[in-house]
């Protein structure tokens, strides 16, 4: 995966973020989208991630990522 540096996270705009009000999950790229649902996921599992919050992010990834359902 590509390495996303904090000045180049900056930059990014907050609508490529899975949850853009608070800049977390940054999906620059398919790659970065792919991890950011296996992130949500373990911190869903953790209690530090609503489920609305997973399904957000998850709905960002998938249009990232081009497909469609989970």
């Amino acid at each position: 995966m590509a390495v996303l540096t904090a000045k180049a996270r900056k930059k990014i705009p907050s609508s490529k973020f899975g949850l853009p009000g608070s800049r977390k999950y940054p999906m620059a790229d398919k790659e970065h989208a792919a991890v950011a649902k296996g992130r949500a996921t373990q911190q869903e599992k953790r209690g530090n991630l609503s489920p609305e919050q997973k399904k957000a992010v998850f709905a960002k990834a998938n249009r990232v990522l081009g497909k469609r359902g989970k």
